[in-house]
């Protein structure tokens, strides 16, 4: 399984995607996001399902990044190209993956800005090849294990949140999936765009450099709840206690 969350706020995008490859009993590591920069244009894909097909579609869309690249002159227009790799090697592998069982699974976040642009955007691709555009009303999209993360996320993110707060929430999205489910692990890849820059920082956190903030974070979690109001409560204790044994 993979953990990838991008995010868009108004001052720039953030994503985090996590590196645990699993394979029956074998478990190894490995980078889920690729990051493509040339004068102006910047962007980045995340994906996830299976490795193979990742690394097939990427390695085809690389290819055409360093043929094509200065015909793109808007992000669309590059997850369109990145969709028709996928779509290719649909052709090429999905019947014999799923002969064996398997789904052809590939989706992906792609986000950037290139040159004519007025602002950043974020994409998520199906592994039809079509795709979504992320807006305002729900700035981030989360593909793999993404069912831990999301409260988080809805109750805490806006498109108004700042840029380090974005990483902040994503990072406590992500340490909510890994706690519950042990598909998802360190090291963490995270990039961070800032609005109209061209150009994409990329840092990798170890489990070493964050145990700190998980362990304040569960301690804060469980003071909040020891802090709750309990007068809801009294009236079903109260028919608890009025229970003779």
């Amino acid at each position: 399984m993979t953990y990838c969350l991008g995010i868009k706020v108004a001052s720039g995008l953030v994503a985090i995607a996590d590196t645990r490859l699993t394979s029956g009993t074998e478990v190894s590591s490995n980078r889920k996001i690729s990051v493509h920069e040339v004068e102006n244009h910047s962007l980045f894909i995340m994906t996830s399902g299976l490795r193979s097909v990742r690394d097939k579609a990427i390695t085809y869309f690389k290819e055409v990044l360093a043929e094509q690249d200065r015909s793109f002159n808007k992000l669309y227009k590059a997850v369109n190209a990145f969709g028709e790799q996928v779509k290719r090697v649909a052709q090429e592998d999905k019947a014999s993956i799923m002969a064996n069982g398997l789904n052809f699974n590939l989706n992906a976040i792609v986000g950037g800005q290139l040159e004519d642009d007025d602002e950043h955007k974020l994409f998520l691709l199906y592994p039809e090849g079509n795709w979504v555009e992320v807006d305002q009303g729900a700035p981030f999209k989360i593909i793999g294990n993404s069912g831990y993360g999301k409260p988080l996320l809805f109750r805490n993110l806006s498109y108004d949140t700042s840029l380090p707060d974005a990483l902040k929430i994503g990072f406590l999205a992500f340490d909510a999936t890994r706690v519950s489910a042990n598909d998802v692990d360190y090291p963490l890849d995270v990039v961070v765009y800032p609005k109209d820059s061209f150009h994409m920082t990329e840092y990798r956190l170890e489990k070493d450099d964050m145990d700190e903030v998980s362990h304040q974070w569960s301690a804060l979690l469980s003071n909040s709840v020891r802090k709750l109001p309990t007068y809801w409560m009294d009236p079903i204790f109260d028919k608890v206690r009025s229970v003779k044994h």
